[in-house]
């Protein structure tokens, strides 16, 4: 059954990223659709799938992932405006009874990601 994860390690620190706040959307067309808005558990992940295979749907979507905020939150003194403020990442789900895992490494200065397992 399919459904959708994610899970943010702040390569700053070493460590998870709790309390990063994050937001799904579903892009149809010209708009966007809020699906949900979490914060992240103490291991960086969503308390549950972010998608489950009821909610699954072949389509375009968006993560945002509220850098800036983790980490002034964590005490770093940031620019203004910051490097990095919020990521912006979206992708394709091609199959709905697939397994997608969206994983972000993330610095105050650098971020990376791929299609996980």
């Amino acid at each position: 059954m399919g459904h959708l994860s994610t899970h943010v390690l702040d390569t700053a620190h070493g460590c998870p990223a709790a309390g990063m706040q994050l937001s799904l959307l579903r892009l149809d067309g010209d708009g966007a659709t809020t699906l949900r808005r979490l914060a992240l558990n103490a291991d960086g992940r969503a308390d549950g799938p972010l998608l489950d295979a009821t909610q699954m749907a072949v389509g375009r979507y968006r993560l945002l992932f509220e850098v800036a905020p983790y980490f002034r939150a964590r005490g770093l003194a940031l620019p203004e405006p910051p490097f990095i403020d919020v990521v912006q990442l979206d992708f394709g789900i091609a199959d709905a009874a697939g397994h997608y895992h969206v994983p972000l490494l993330v610095s105050p200065y650098s971020y990376s990601t791929y299609r996980g397992s």
